[in-house]
């Protein structure tokens, strides 16, 4: 399985247990929508590997308590902490309205109330406090924080997404 075929679903953060349990933050505001996984994709040694899981419940609301079959002492759990995991693209959850996973509207239009055509989405920078629209305007660089109090509407059809920028905010950049 390829990277480009799959979604990031989290990282393994640390042992839970001494018999090889692992607990896993996952990159989701609704871990429980994953509890009925039977395998995941794990990042070792820059590979995907299937692991298939033997018990899967939530710790504490905000991790994932894994159980894999293959592994089954602490020693084992050692060489997959800090790892990342991965879902086929097929198993990510659809989202509707306004909401968005990131990877989805690359090359999506950016539309402001005020301003009308801002350009197109090239990536989104989540390595910030607040994540950003990276958007080509005329081959200048346009940075957008990506929030709910901006987004109006998401139209999946048109490859369009309607926001309403603070003043001045788009004509920093030109």
């Amino acid at each position: 399985m390829q990277k480009s075929a799959c979604f990031y679903l989290g990282k393994i953060v640390k042992k839970y247990s001494f018999k090889g349990e692992l607990l896993a933050k996952l990159d989701t505001d609704d871990p429980e929508q994953f509890l009925e996984m039977e395998s995941v994709f794990v990042d070792y040694n820059k590979n995907l590997i299937p692991f298939f899981i033997e018990s899967l419940s939530l710790h504490k609301s905000t991790l994932l308590r894994i159980q894999f079959e293959s592994v089954k002492t602490e020693a084992d759990a050692d060489n997959l902490l800090g790892t990342k995991l991965y879902l086929p693209l097929n198993l990510l959850p659809k989202l509707s309205g306004n909401k968005f996973y990131f990877h989805e509207v690359i090359d999506f239009t950016v539309t402001d109330t005020n301003f009308g055509t801002v350009g197109t989405i090239t990536g989104v920078n989540d390595t910030t406090a607040q994540a950003l629209f990276e958007i080509d305007h005329d081959g200048k660089e346009i940075l957008i924080p990506i929030s709910d109090d901006l987004i109006e509407k998401v139209d999946r059809e048109k490859k369009d997404i309607r926001i309403t920028a603070p003043e001045g905010l788009i004509e920093l950049y030109l």
